[in-house]
This record gives structure tokens, sequence and C-alpha cells, in this order.
């Protein structure tokens, strides 16, 4: 089979990224597929917890050299606009996906295949992966990583069971100019939904937000659903009365799904939002996506070496380690959804978080890990 690569990447977001350059610098035959080029921006909360700094380091990514912000702080209100605040107590740092991701790729570009296209089948057979892209190129690799997202059409490809499940979310995001906090990052609530403020190193404030259909399309368009909605609590009525706009419109993706995902389906080493999604009000899914590509990436390394591969035994590896990791850090972030989402149940939660402080940082904490080595 002509030049057949070690490993096929599919998505070059944050999970993608990570294995490829672990992987790359190892002298693993990667080759990394995604559908734009680098840079560009993407939905995304663009708060990180400090917990992947150490093995960022270890890979020569340096995320402050691009001049992300250090973020140590903690604000959240309700939807009448109560606010509690925290101190983080491993803190985060603040970076737009546009600068973050290039990152990456800039240390990627000459280590790794790249290409640039849409991947729209993936076979398995006799014990090997070919891949078929838009441009019909059909690319062959031992093992494949899905890193394509929250939702893909390769999703509905694959066949995988959450595709048919109801998607009932849509995640809005845009930068501004606005006076915030450099060490800050906050999440206000509003009905149907949550909104999070955090600085960039362009010193923007990215403002994203997820919200239901039921709630948005009440309104039936974004400006009208922030002036009627979000402006009810009177920190985002301010922030969006006074904030100016700097993308010429919100970048904006539907039918977000948090149903329960496999890491591993079809033989395909699932990563980041591809093996599961945590609600973005837990502020950690970028995190999480380094945090399984490094899991996969040491674990197949480790076979890699001793060329010696057992590829039902590394299945089993995997999936037991993403849910030792992860599964906890799901469960918390349903949990706290599910009350803030109800506003008796927010009510309460807010009123106990005020009489005893430590239960807001405990709950950061379970969604959060400990400093990756």
């Amino acid at each position: 089979m002509a030049n057949k690569r070690d490993i096929i990447i599919i998505g070059g977001g944050l999970a993608g990224l990570t294995a490829a350059l672990r992987l790359a610098n190892n002298n693993c035959k990667v080759c990394l597929i995604e559908k734009n080029e680098y840079p560009h921006h993407k939905v995304c909360g663009e708060y990180v917890s400090n917990e992947v700094l150490p093995y960022l380091n270890s890979l020569g990514v340096d995320p402050f050299s691009v001049g992300a912000k250090k973020i140590s702080k903690f604000e959240i209100t309700d939807v009448k606009g109560f606010p509690l605040k925290a101190s983080l107590s491993l803190g985060g740092f603040g970076i737009s996906r546009y600068a973050f991701d290039n990152l990456f790729f800039e240390l990627l570009r000459h280590k790794a295949e790249i290409i640039f296209d849409t991947v729209e089948k993936v076979t398995f057979e006799e014990n090997h992966f070919s891949v078929t892209t838009q441009r019909k190129d059909v690319l062959y690799a031992d093992f494949v990583i899905g890193a394509f997202g929250k939702r893909s059409n390769l999703d509905s490809f694959l066949n995988r069971r959450f595709m048919k499940k109801n998607a009932p979310w849509l995640a809005v995001k845009a930068h501004y100019e606005y006076g915030f906090p450099d060490d800050t990052v906050a999440l206000h609530n509003f009905n149907g939904g949550y909104c999070g403020l955090s600085k960039t190193e362009t010193n923007a404030v990215n403002a994203c937000y997820l919200a239901t259909f039921k709630s948005f399309k009440k309104q039936g368009a974004i400006d009208a659903f922030q002036k009627k909605e979000l402006s009810k609590n009177p920190y985002l009525n301010h922030f969006f009365n006074e904030a100016k706009p700097i993308f010429k419109k919100p970048l904006t993706i539907s039918q977000i799904s948090f149903h329960q995902k496999e890491p591993v389906e079809n033989h395909i080493f699932m990563l980041g939002d591809s093996a599961g999604l945590i609600h973005p009000l837990c502020g950690n899914g970028m995190a999480m996506a380094i945090r399984s590509a490094q899991i996969f990436s040491e674990m197949f390394f480790e076979a890699f070496q001793k060329s010696s591969f057992d590829r039902i035994k590394l299945e089993e590896t995997y999936a037991a380690h993403w849910r030792g990791e992860f599964a906890e850090r799901l469960k918390t972030g349903r949990f706290i959804q599910q009350i803030l989402l109800n506003p008796f149940a927010s009510k309460v939660g807010f009123s106990i978080a005020k009489i005893v402080p430590s239960v807001l940082p405990k709950l950061i904490e379970r969604t959060h890990g400990s400093p990756m080595k």
C-alpha cells in the first residue's frame, strides 16, 4: 500500500493539533486533515485552565509568548445579576482560538503532513484505514484519530448514537472592545442559557453564550435575543449596550449535543469534543481536549516505541483511561447546568453558595483536573 501513514488525525482543533505535535515530535508519520486553513476563529469560550501548562511547555507551546492573559478570578451571576466570586486555585489564561490554534500549527507545519480538506468517508478493513476526502483523495493509515469536534457529518457516516437524539442548543461568539479586567473570567446567566466573558491576547473581550432553541426561537434573531433576553441580567445589559463589536457579525453553531459519546467508535480513537462534550459553563473544554490528546498520545507512543500494537487492547485501555479522567467532570457539568437552568434550584444554589463560600471553589475543582505531567 503506497505511502501509508502511521496515523491520520481528522480535525485540527486543539485535540488534533496536540496529538499531532506530540506524535510528530517522536518520529511518527502523522497526517492531519483540517477543513479550514490557519489562523481562523472558532466558537469557543477561550479560557483555558492552567492544568495544561506543564504539558504545553513540554511540547514547546507557550501561550504567553503571543500575549495570553493570566486569569486568577472567577465571577458568576444568576439571571437577575446576583453575583458570586471566587479565586481560581490553579488559575488559567485567556487566548483566542485564532492565536492558540495557530501557535500549534506553526510548530507542527514542518513536522507533519497537513492537508486542508474535508473528510467524507472513513473505512476500516483488513486492519487498516482508508480515508476519503472531499477532493476524492484516498489516504491510508494503520490508525485514525477523530478530533472533528462537537458535531460533524462524519458522526452521521459512522452512525454514532448521539446523532439520533435531540440537540436543542446553539452557541454564539464574538469579540468586543470593552473595559473588562484581564485577570477575570465571568459567567452570567440568563433565561435559557449563560454567557462567558474573558479577555484575549489582543485585549478584545470574548463573549460566548450558549442558549436553548426554545428560548432563542421566541426572538428569532441574535440582536433581538441579546436585547430582550440577555439584557435582563444587568451585567449583560451593560456589556452589550457599551461594548463595541469587532467582528462584522457573530459566529454561530447549532445542534450542540451533550449526550454521551463513546471514546472509541469503529476503531477510531475519539479526542476532545468528539469523545464527550462538557458544558461550556464549566470553562474547561479546551483543557479537556488537550488532556485527552495527552492520554492517547502517551499510550500510543509507548506501543509505537515497542512496535507492538494490540489494537483491541489499545482501544480498551484508552476508553478506560478516558472514562476515568473525564466521567466525573462531565457528570458534574450536567448537574451544574440542571441547577442553573431551573429558576428555583438556581436561586437555592446561589443562596447556599453565598452562605457557604467554599461551595463554589469545590464545584470548580470537580470540573478541572490536576496539572498535567
